[in-house]
């Protein structure tokens, strides 16, 4: 089936199955290797992406089915430099080996945007194989306070 997403500004136009996930579109169809393929069933977090500025798990959702813009951590930054987030991640020294980091930022992006008081609980979806969780809360924490948002 013919299909177009709109990914980080620029429509793109895809031939899929229908049970290609957005995961395996963007990767595999389009080259944008930020978002991980982990767990393969939404355990882990590694493949989160924004869909219409809400974060979700691109290995659970078929390509087919998305209609809103995607945002990958590709997506974040600008010709400006970081996303106030990413940068708040860099300060804090809140990444080892960087696998979860991409989903770690989306859902990040998405914590501080939205408010999010307790942050343990709204990133609990995104595991870290380095256990990096104390500077990946003190990065959210530093861009709450410093009012990053999207």
């Amino acid at each position: 089936m013919d299909i177009s997403l709109e990914v980080n500004g620029r429509t793109e136009r895809l031939s899929v199955e229908p049970g290609v996930t957005l995961l395996d579109a963007l990767r595999e169809r389009l080259d944008i290797t930020g978002p991980k393929k982990g767990c393969d069933r939404g355990q882990c977090g590694a493949c989160t992406v924004h869909v219409g500025g809400k974060p979700v798990l691109s290995c659970l959702t078929l390509a087919a089915t998305v209609k809103q813009q995607v945002t990958t951590v590709e997506g974040l930054s600008t010709e400006d430099g970081l996303h106030p987030v990413q940068r708040a991640f860099v300060d804090a020294d809140a990444l080892q080996c960087g696998f979860c980091t991409p989903g770690q930022l989306m859902s990040a992006v998405a914590a501080v945007r939205d408010g999010v008081e307790d942050v343990r609980e709204f990133m609990s979806g995104n595991i870290c194989r380095c256990s990096a969780y104390p500077n990946i809360v003190a990065a959210i924490e530093h861009a709450r306070q410093a009012d990053a948002s999207v």
